[in-house]
């Protein structure tokens, strides 16, 4: 078997002395054998060597590397754990980073500001390139393109810089809190099963398989979430600022019940009635009438979405008493409540009209 002096082992592996040593230190090589009074290595040693190199050069961290040649030692495959590793290791986007001189940045911006530069370099919007001039020639590395464009087209709209600045920081540390209840959940319930013990070559395959499988859904949830949540909000921003002059519309849910009755023309956004008792057409933010479903009444509008004209003070008043998203369902179950309790007292009146055409004493009588 060759044997190797470490000065010779530091020739052949392309590396030092004192990174032997350290990596001995470390546990990352094994001891070595002796041959009278000196250390000496092997083919072990140096296939151990370059090993760690190609790991180096991959990304991984000492520590890391330590790990995977320990779990291939107790018998675990190493391509296996490797391939697991790199796909973990895969970038969680398909933007490819660019480079932009401060020119160009000032240009974007409509002005240099060194300050606004220096925060972007902070949130890891820009990356200072080492060795760049410190002038408007001095590039910076753009790991998210998309990123400044959303920042540059903010500012184009009015925002200040240092607000964008602030608005990012909080928005990371909800994605971030998003990101670590992804992690738990899906090692609760998927990868678990892969951490009380230490992998081996086919688990680690199959772990990085669910990781590749499992790797779009995050993303696809988050802008599914995301489009929901800006819906309701954009329309119950719109509902509450365009509800609150008395020619702007109201919103009625879907679901609340009409009152029995033929439907009322439609009428225009803030006309009067007979009385003139200023009136609002209650409608959708978006101009289309309310979608008002009957709730067991016949007759012309059974069944039909109608427009509903109300006085402005009363839809004002109710929002005062329930709030602006239960006005609708209540003016609703008002109005039906009427229209029930005036049913029962038409049917108590022909009651007892019957009654005395009978000669019955009515109801209390004596």
């Amino acid at each position: 078997m060759e044997a190797y002096r470490i000065e010779d082992l530091a020739r052949e592996s392309g590396t030092t002395v004192r990174t032997i040593r350290g990596y001995q230190d470390r546990g990352l090589l094994p001891k070595p054998g002796r041959r009278g009074r000196a250390n000496v290595y092997g083919p072990v040693h140096l296939a151990r060597l370059r090993q760690i190199a190609d790991l180096l050069e991959r990304g991984y961290t000492l520590a890391s590397i330590k790990e995977l040649l320990e779990a291939r030692d107790s018998g675990t495959g190493l391509d296996g754990v490797l391939g697991l590793a790199d796909e973990m290791n895969q970038p969680w986007s398909s933007e490819r980073p660019v480079r932009v001189s401060r020119a160009q940045l000032t240009a974007i911006f409509g002005g240099r500001d060194d300050n606004a530069v220096n925060e972007a370099v902070a949130l890891g919007v820009l990356e200072a390139i080492p060795g760049a001039a410190e002038d408007d020639a001095e590039e910076f590395l753009v790991p998210s393109p998309q990123e400044l464009t959303v920042a540059a087209e903010l500012h184009a709209a009015g925002v200040p810089l240092p607000a964008i600045a602030t608005h990012l920081w909080e928005l990371r540390g909800h994605v971030e809190h998003i990101a670590e209840r992804f992690m738990e959940f899906t090692v609760e319930y998927v990868f678990q099963r892969f951490l009380d013990h230490t992998p081996t070559d086919a688990e680690a395959t199959e772990a990085a398989s669910l990781v590749r499988r499992l790797r779009p859904l995050a993303q696809q949830t988050i802008d599914a979430e995301l489009a929901r949540a800006m819906h309701t909000l954009t329309t119950r921003m719109m509902q509450r600022h365009l509800g609150d002059g008395d020619d702007a519309p109201a919103a009625l849910p879907t679901s609340a019940p009409a009152p029995a009755g033929p439907p009322a023309p439609a009428p225009t956004a803030g006309s009067h009635s007979a009385d003139g008792v200023r009136q609002v057409d209650v409608r959708r933010f978006d101009g289309r009438p309310a979608s008002v479903q009957s709730s067991g009444a016949t007759g012309e509008g059974d069944g039909d979405q109608v427009g509903v004209l109300l006085p402005a003070s009363t839809v004002r008043a109710v929002r005062a008493l329930v709030g602006g998203r239960r006005a609708s369902t209540f003016i609703a179950a008002a109005a039906e409540r009427e229209v029930r309790a005036r049913v029962m007292d038409s049917l108590a009146a022909e009651g007892l009209e019957d009654a005395t055409d009978q000669g019955a004493a009515p109801p209390g009588g004596v």
